[in-house]
């Protein structure tokens, strides 16, 4: 039987079709799955528990719901930070990777090691700055002083006797205890721990007088009475210690917070950029999610990718100046 023209004429587009189709994908130049084709890891690179890890598990879950897919919560600690960090930055360039840190592994670990194994601007694209955690300077009730005025004149008349614990040399709490002596113009002892557990033990025990802690891991000593709060490190006063004046009352220009944000390794595509920036904002409009964060002692951040940026560049600076007068070293 012969064949009309016609019909040969449809086979022949049909191998066409065919045949271009096979050469995208070869190429891969074949339409774009939608995002997210998969699950998506939100990289941690602290330990379980910490405030910033339960931050990191609650925005997973919002992102995830606001992505339409899954974002699953993967804690990756080591060396105060760097080891997740450093994963991350290697990550594929897709979107299927991103990072919930806080400021102290992305601001002030580049200035402590030699080599933290990432470039914390040119690796990574900034997504959203969720917002920031206050510390707190506390003291043991048996301390002679009930405000930082006071407490600047008690540690002026006898320098280096007065001793503050951190949770290890280098920490924000160390930082911030360097960076209090240098604006009141006073000498205080660093009394370094291995974590923040053990230096708030021994400040309740009254081993050590101050320290320089989040308000989450505090709160209930100070409502106890077994702390006396003097001031908190953000620039205004903290929402979750509404009746603690902020240091910068009393000493201007006195701020330390511990911020957290989202980023995905630099190199995503645009659009992919575009849609998690989209997708973070309204995670954060959310009432019930700002209630949750609130309740964590996060103050929120209305602040664009953008202003996160700027915000990185200026504390990598400042906490590198704090750390060089400091002294404060990894390695």
């Amino acid at each position: 039987m012969k064949t009309r023209p016609g019909m040969r004429l449809a086979r022949l587009a049909r191998r066409l079709v065919t045949a271009v189709g096979t050469l995208a994908v070869a190429t891969g130049v074949a339409h774009a799955q939608p995002y997210p084709a998969r699950p998506v890891t939100m990289v941690i690179p602290q330990a379980v528990g910490g405030t910033n890890d339960i931050v990191g598990r609650l925005i997973a879950q919002k992102l995830g719901e606001a992505l339409g897919g899954s974002v699953v919560a993967e804690n990756r600690p080591g060396a105060g930070g760097n080891i997740g960090t450093a994963y991350v930055a290697k990550a594929p360039r897709d979107g299927h990777t991103l990072m919930l840190t806080v400021s102290s592994a992305q601001a002030i670990n580049p200035a402590l090691y030699k080599n933290p194994g990432f470039d914390p601007v040119r690796d990574f694209v900034p997504i959203s700055l969720i917002g920031a955690v206050p510390n707190v300077l506390v003291v043991n009730p048996a301390f002679p002083a009930r405000t930082l005025k006071e407490f600047i004149e008690v540690t002026r008349a006898k320098p280096g006797f007065y001793q503050y614990a951190s949770a290890g040399n280098g920490t924000l709490n160390h930082l911030l205890g360097e960076m209090l002596a240098g604006y009141a113009g006073v000498r205080l002892q660093h009394v370094p721990y291995k974590g923040v557990a053990p230096a708030l033990n021994d400040l309740l025990g009254g081993q050590v007088q101050i320290a320089f802690s989040t308000p989450a891991a505090v709160l209930q000593h100070i409502k106890a009475g077994k702390l006396l709060p003097l001031g908190v490190s953000s620039p205004t006063r903290s929402p979750s210690l509404p009746n603690v004046p902020a240091i910068a009352e009393t000493l201007p220009g006195y701020t330390g917070l511990l911020w957290i944000a989202v980023y995905a390794p630099q190199g995503i595509p645009a659009a992919v950029e575009t849609q998690l920036q989209n997708a973070m904002k309204r995670v954060l409009d959310a009432a019930d999610t700002r209630e949750k964060l609130v309740a964590l002692g996060v103050d929120l951040a209305n602040a664009t990718p953008a202003q996160l940026a700027t915000l990185l560049t200026e504390d990598l600076a400042r906490w590198a100046k704090i750390v060089r007068e400091s002294g404060a070293t990894i390695d």
